[in-house]
């Protein structure tokens, strides 16, 4: 009987647990589709007004940039709070931006706008030396460098080594190094220019 009042007990207490842990589901699922680390690769389309609010302020929630956009990296911000709902972003992780420019063309306010691609500023590629292929000896890649849209004023090799990519400040931030990167942790993403080209670690 001692041993049926504990299963009993147990059971009871799992039950409890479980329904209490339910709010805490519940609002995970209804959160923000964005990452919990929006620092890394989430940016605005090409040619975005810079200053968020304004750029918040000035978008419709229309659609017509992922309409028309045909890699289909914009999305939409659909569950977060305040103004965001509705407004473009993209996610160069997942699928990066091509420089079509058809999103600045389509777009009905200031929003966006229309803009050579040397001009545009989405954010900038960041490496991580610590990870990136080459620059461990680890192999030869150079993925990063061939794919880039702005050429080598956007990122090349460093000078004298014909294979650990840098990032120039030419880089626009569209993110294709992102998406071709071959190293299974990505060692290169999009930021803020401020942030800088190379990554900062802490001894």
């Amino acid at each position: 009987m001692k041993r049926r009042s504990l299963l009993q007990s147990l059971l009871q207490g799992s039950v409890v647990l479980g329904t209490s842990a339910l709010p805490y589901a519940v609002s995970s699922l209804m959160s923000s589709d964005v990452s919990a680390d929006p620092v890394r690769n989430y940016c605005r389309p090409p040619g975005a007004l810079q200053n968020d609010d304004a750029f918040i302020d000035a978008c419709v929630g229309c659609g017509l940039c992922g309409e028309v956009c045909p890699p289909k990296c914009i999305k939409f911000h659909r569950r977060d709070e305040g103004k965001k709902v509705n407004t473009p972003y993209i996610n160069t992780a997942e699928k990066a931006c091509i420089l079509c420019d058809k999103c600045m063309e389509v777009c009905p306010t200031e929003s966006l706008t229309e803009m050579p691609k040397d001009k545009i500023n989405m954010g900038i590629a960041q490496i991580d030396r610590l990870a990136c292929y080459p620059w461990v000896d680890r192999g030869v890649c150079g993925a990063c460098v061939a794919i880039c849209p702005i050429g080598t004023k956007g990122i090349d090799f460093e000078f004298a080594n014909f294979y650990k990519p840098i990032v120039k400040q030419g880089c626009v931030g569209c993110g294709m190094c992102v998406e071709i990167c071959p190293h299974p942790s990505v060692p290169i993403w999009i930021i803020d220019r401020k942030e800088g080209t190379v990554a900062k670690h802490t001894v």
